[in-house]
């Protein structure tokens, strides 16, 4: 069975770690009243705030730009004030899932994670009764959902090798090595780019 976060480090080589940070975590769990998974905080913490093969955002909870919590607070704004009556039943994710309501940054709901340039919004579905473990839900940007039974690092690994994780053909694919941005954090910074390890593809 293959270890996806040990696989996606592998891919983004040797990890910066340069905000890592346990208490900026705590504060944010304590925020949001939900833990975010293991495998998520890992990644964040190796590599954000970071832009991954040219779409693909990570936020860092101890940063003042590019701030975890900020993000996931204006995106659970900005998505809770959308209306869901009237939606076709194949545009509803409750219909689509099975899920008894949709709210965002609840307890029982849904928690943006990340998100792309394209329109893509990676949610965590944090408590699902029915499931043994946090699964998430994307959204495509064009109300177009899909869910993936797996956790943030699987999702990722999956994502950089080409797989469609945002939705039918919704593939980004580079070949070659993972690149990364780290994004800059004050006005007189430049974004930086690097690249992971060869990785034979």
């Amino acid at each position: 069975m293959t270890d996806h976060l040990s696989a996606v480090m592998a891919m983004l080589g040797p990890a910066p770690n340069r905000y890592a940070d346990p208490a900026a975590w705590d504060r944010l769990h304590a925020e949001l009243g939900i833990r975010l998974p293991v495998d998520y905080q890992v990644l964040v913490d190796a590599y954000a705030p970071v832009q991954l093969n040219h779409h693909l955002y990570l936020h860092h909870p101890a940063t003042e730009r590019w701030n975890l919590g900020q993000q996931i607070r204006d995106t659970v704004r900005a998505w809770s004030a959308v209306e869901w009556d009237g939606l076709d039943p194949d545009e509803d994710p409750c219909q689509v899932f099975g899920l008894e309501e949709l709210s965002f940054g609840t307890p029982q709901g849904v928690w943006p994670i990340a998100g792309t340039d394209r329109g893509e919004t990676v949610f965590l579905v944090a408590a699902d009764a029915d499931a043994a473990a946090p699964w998430l839900l994307v959204d495509d940007g064009e109300c177009g959902w899909s869910r993936y039974d797996m956790g943030f690092a699987e999702w990722l690994y999956r994502y950089l090798i080409g797989e469609d994780m945002g939705g039918p053909n919704s593939s980004a694919y580079y070949p070659g090595p993972v690149q990364l941005r780290r994004l800059p954090m004050t006005v007189d910074d430049r974004p930086e780019p690097w690249s992971g390890p060869d990785r034979g593809m």
